[in-house]
Parts: structure tokens; C-alpha cells; sequence
């Protein structure tokens, strides 16, 4: 799965990096089941998704349960190639903020 491993975000369009770095570095880890974990703030997760084919790129979509600031919390997600190294995607918290975001593979 080419979205399999760690990956370190280092933009998010809603928030700076003061916050989504506030508790860990922000990252998104996905296995090659499609199961996974993520944080960014004091937002934090697991996600369950799969690969979804379209005409130009093929995304990985989920869905998310976890919490926001110890909160219960859900949504869901996207991420697709944005480069050799790279991804970009997407964040939407149920009934809350979206943001989408860059991220990079972790070393």
C-alpha cells in the first residue's frame, strides 16, 4: 500500500504550527490493512480506511474515532501522492472544522 508508514505534517490550512505541533509532532500512520492512527493539536485518533481509484489519482479514505481535547470525536479523511515523499489531505471533524494538510514521510 503506498500510503503505508508514518508521515509528519507540516501545514495545516486552519491551523499553525504552534498548534498542531502542541502536544507531539503532528503525524497521520497508516498500516497496510488501512488501519492507522493520528494528531495534530489535541486532536487525536484511529483511523479505518481503504484505497479508492479515480481517473487522475488514487486516494486513501477514512474515517476517524478519537478525541478533541479529550472530547469525544469523529470524522473522516482523505490523502493522496503529492510528490515522491509527500502527501496532501484532508481532516473533517463531525459537526466541526476541516482542514486540509501537508505531510511528509517520517524518517
Amino acid at each position: 500500500m503506498q500510503f503505508k508508514g508514518r508521515w509528519h505534517i507540516y501545514e495545516m490550512e486552519m491551523w499553525d504550527a504552534d498548534y498542531f505541533n502542541a502536544e507531539v509532532q503532528a503525524f497521520i500512520a497508516i498500516n497496510t490493512d488501512g488501519i492507522g492512527e493520528f494528531q495534530f493539536g489535541y486532536v487525536q485518533g484511529e483511523i479505518d480506511g481503504k484505497m479508492v481509484e479515480y481517473p487522475n489519482a488514487d486516494r486513501f479514505e477514512f474515517s476517524w474515532l478519537g478525541n478533541d481535547e479529550l472530547d469525544p470525536a469523529s470524522g473522516s479523511g482523505w490523502i493522496m501522492r503529492d510528490g515522491s515523499d509527500a502527501i496532501k489531505g484532508e481532516f473533517r471533524i463531525h459537526m466541526g472544522d476541516d482542514s486540509t494538510f501537508l505531510a511528509r514521510r517520517a524518517e
